[in-house]
């Protein structure tokens, strides 16, 4: 059986929908009715409010359910054995990094999947109301807000829809980019409290904590680097379930909330000194904040780089686990995964990825860059070189001082093929150098994204075209071995 012919016979047309609950959402419904304080148990007396969070409870339910099928089903599938010893490639999971997620609103997307809008249009009509007074009161998840969210979103439901093995990630903003308000005629920005009532939509994931470090030294352990953070933070993992249209599977956004790794200093806070006792709170709680924070300042710009980080590591420590649980083994990474860095704020992912199996796991160099490489994927946003992220050297030693020494290593490889390739062509050396030397020396997140990647695109044909031949130098020496145009859309227009 091909990987196209596995992957078809897991949607849902290939198999007879599962029936679902009968009467869901009203049993959701009175269990929210008796859990209000006021007494209050007539369902016409009930607020929208209690409409919309009975739904999500009704969806949601059938949301684990499928959930779980998917997840069981997806790791049939990636561990089943192929004999042979000409058997094609076997499907891979897809893990889609972005720093953001324009989700919409989840309420009517999972009673149209799940089959239940009727349902909750009749229970609403017998209680007097109508379906947009509780689905107009549901808060968008703010962890989004452009056109590169949105295509994240919509590659999560199609997955979905497509019975593609995959995961999304990104970080669980507490305040989104922004709240608009207009006063006298002004934009006025304020934060966005989406979370202020709680999200009825996320499942957290306790189980899940990864440990995040930033700073510190790099010692050498009998000849192996090792990396000695300074400090560390916990990150912890929440759901967000996508369900497919037409089909019982479902992807998953997995998000990541930052935490402080250790309590409050106790002592400094039996001293009088409590701000200081809970710092390690407010340093952690920080990357929690905002999308996208004004990197006009050094400590915006700080700010980015440790969320990208946050991201990056949360993310591949959770993917070489799931990995290692299902085939014991990491020389074979690469067959069985995909990193997708949506634009370059994912970008570290590389590096992180080469610490992980290299100097963690202990796979040589060569062996860990070709399971980066057979793994990793990009798609390119923008050609402007000033929207193009650019870090200065000294900002990412001090954050991810091993990190760097990996990036020099795998620039110094590069380079190589490139001279060897283009002999005496030293301009071309230099422009296609992962770091940027004129000036104040820098790390070039795109030249790197394409130097780790099998897999480049960009977000049209035209796109694609034009950074064939405006990136076509870093290319030439890669392993790139398809530069290709975006070609799927989402499955639901949501909002």
């Amino acid at each position: 059986m091909t990987t196209k012919t596995a992957l078809r016979g897991r949607s849902g047309t290939a198999s007879p929908p599962r029936r679902k609950a009968p009467h869901a959402v009203e049993a959701a419904l009175a269990m929210h009715m008796v859990r209000r304080p006021d007494g209050v148990s007539d369902p016409k007396q009930a607020p929208p409010e209690v409409w919309l969070r009975a739904a999500a409870a009704a969806c949601m339910g059938l949301l684990e359910q499928r959930w779980a099928r998917t997840q069981a089903d997806d790791r049939e599938l990636l561990t089943r054995k192929r004999s042979g010893a000409r058997a094609r490639p076997g499907p891979r999971r897809i893990h889609y990094l972005s720093m953001e997620f324009l989700m919409g609103r989840a309420l009517t997307n999972a009673l149209d999947a799940l089959g239940l809008d009727d349902e909750f249009r009749a229970r609403l009509a017998a209680a007097g109301r109508t379906p947009g007074e509780a689905v107009e009161i549901e808060r968008d998840m703010a962890v989004g807000n452009g056109g590169l969210g949105r295509l994240a979103a919509c590659f999560l439901d199609s997955f979905a829809a497509l019975g593609l093995p995959s995961f999304g990630y990104g970080v669980r903003y507490e305040y989104g980019m922004f709240a608009q308000r207009i006063r006298d005629g002004q934009q006025v920005e304020e934060p966005d409290d989406w979370l202020r009532d709680g999200n009825p939509w996320e499942l957290p994931r306790p189980e899940l904590r990864y440990e995040i470090g930033f700073g510190g030294r790099v010692d050498n352990d009998a000849g192996t680097r090792r990396w000695v953070p300074a400090i560390a933070v916990r990150a912890n993992a929440y759901d967000f379930i996508v369900p497919g249209h037409g089909t019982e599977r479902v992807s998953t956004l997995r998000q990541w909330h930052a935490s402080a790794s250790h309590p409050i200093d106790f002592a400094l806070f039996c001293r009088g000194q409590h701000l200081q006792a809970g710092r390690e709170n407010i340093e952690a709680d920080v990357l929690n904040w905002v999308l996208y924070p004004d990197d006009s300042t050094p400590a915006g710009r700080e700010l980015r780089l440790k969320q990208e980080y946050f991201l990056v590591s949360a993310s591949l420590q959770d993917i070489v686990r799931r990995h290692m649980a299902e085939h014991g083994r990491l020389d074979n990474f690469g067959d069985k995964n995909v990193v997708h860095l949506n634009d370059t704020h994912p970008a570290l992912a590389p590096a992180e990825l080469m610490r992980l199996l290299h100097d963690v796991h202990g796979l040589d160099w060569d062996t860990a860059w070709a399971q980066v490489q057979r793994a990793t994927s990009y798609t390119n946003h923008t050609l402007m070189p000033e929207a193009l992220e650019h870090w200065p050297l000294q900002m990412v030693k001090g954050l991810l001082p091993r990190h760097l020494e990996i990036i020099f290593e795998i620039n110094h490889r590069f380079l190589e093929q490139v001279r060897a390739r283009f002999p005496g062509d030293d301009a071309l050396a230099s422009r296609v150098s992962l770091i940027d030397e004129s000036g104040e020396r820098r790390l070039r997140m795109a030249a790197l994204s394409i130097v780790a990647s099998h897999r480049v695109n960009g977000v049209s044909q035209l796109h694609s075209d034009l950074m064939v031949r405006t990136m076509a130098g870093v290319a030439s020496s890669t392993a790139c071995t398809s530069w290709c145009p975006r070609r799927a859309t989402g499955a639901s227009a949501r909002r």
